[in-house]
């Protein structure tokens, strides 16, 4: 099901009840794919995306986001992290977050707009998260998306008026 980016961007919002369905290999690819086409600076690419499926690893990635008892809900979750070292700008750590953190969003985009559910988890222990995905040293967790169909239809949450948030200096 493919949207228009209004319409996803309108409909995205963080769901945490999620219905015990499988998700295709080709609706993750659709959402890794779209992960890899993020906007990265100087193409670096700085960042690493690692799949977690599976009871046992699912509840231990709970365990390590201070108990969000919905992430072992999903039937996949992805860790986004930061790989400074592939990045050559300065500073590297810098970088690697905002490659990270987009690849991130895109990820949460695509979700969205193929009908699935996510919520981004930032709360966690980045050491717990590194043990439980097996990364090598210098390779950070910044943000985990569990990935499920949704099971509950949250109340839609407020925002700034943009008046608030805009600073137009023109």
């Amino acid at each position: 099901v493919r949207r228009g980016l209004a319409a996803v961007v309108e409909s995205r919002q963080s769901v945490r009840k999620y219905a015990s369905r499988k998700i295709s290999a080709e609706q993750l690819n659709t959402i890794l794919c779209a992960a890899n086409r993020a906007p990265s600076a100087g193409n670096f690419q700085a960042f690493e995306i690692y799949v977690v499926r599976g009871k046992e690893r699912c509840a231990e990635l709970t365990a390590a986001t201070f108990k969000q008892d919905f992430v072992a809900q999903a039937p996949v979750s992805l860790v986004f992290c930061t790989n400074a070292s592939r990045c050559q700008y300065q500073p590297p750590d810098l970088f690697a977050l905002e490659d990270a953190t987009i690849a991130c969003t895109f990820a949460m985009m695509a979700i969205t707009a193929i009908g699935l559910s996510t919520c981004w988890i930032g709360a966690f222990e980045p050491q717990a998260i590194a043990r439980v995905i097996g990364c090598p040293s210098g390779i950070v967790p910044m943000a985990i998306l569990p990935i499920a169909y949704p099971d509950e239809t949250p109340e839609r949450t407020t925002r700034r008026e943009l008046s608030d948030l805009v600073h137009d200096l023109g």
